[in-house]
């Protein structure tokens, strides 16, 4: 009996080994999803991005028909990469509102000149508040907004090709 109480101490240590290894091998989930799905937007009022173009609020979410919210940067490598799906979810008529993270109005303006503007409306926010108030971890980041102000679903990354059908559907079950 002494005998197999001795070898415990071993077979805990490679039962956690076991465990730790098992662990490494498993695809961390690194994107932090917002806690707001199925809940109304946070209120919030954004002066415009860019001169011409009108600024961002709560009530333009309210008007009965489903909507994309794309939090964007100029800075931002994948938002550029985005551009050409945005772009093609316009011209099927799907309006598309933005919010401008920690930019500047001539580098808003530029980024639209460069990539396309597909945007109805856009915030300036410079200091990420309604950025963080949406449960967004990072840019770019997508939501559906339902036809009640309702966060309905959420994309985070940026938008590829294969995403485009996705983000329909969601639009199409967000009415």
């Amino acid at each position: 009996m002494k005998r197999r109480v001795l070898w415990l101490p071993l077979l805990a240590f490679v039962a956690i080994a076991a465990l730790f290894a098992w662990m490494l091998t498993r695809e961390p989930d690194r994107q932090v999803r917002s806690r707001l799905i199925g809940q109304p937007l946070p209120a919030f009022t954004l002066a415009p991005a860019v001169p011409g173009k009108p600024g961002l609020t709560t009530a333009a979410f309210r008007t009965g028909q489903p909507r994309l919210l794309n939090v964007f940067g100029s800075w931002c490598v994948p938002c550029a990469a985005e551009a050409p799906q945005l772009a093609k979810l316009a011209e099927a008529g799907v309006p598309i509102d933005a919010i401008a993270i920690r930019d500047t109005p001539d580098k808003v303006a530029t980024f639209l000149r460069d990539y396309g503007d597909p945007y109805t409306a856009i915030g300036d926010d410079r200091n990420s508040s309604v950025q963080l108030a949406l449960g967004s971890s990072g840019v770019p980041e997508t939501f559906v907004i339902d036809r009640q102000g309702r966060i309905a679903h959420q994309h985070i990354g940026a938008i590829r090709d294969d995403d485009v059908p996705v983000l329909l559907a969601a639009l199409k079950a967000a009415r």
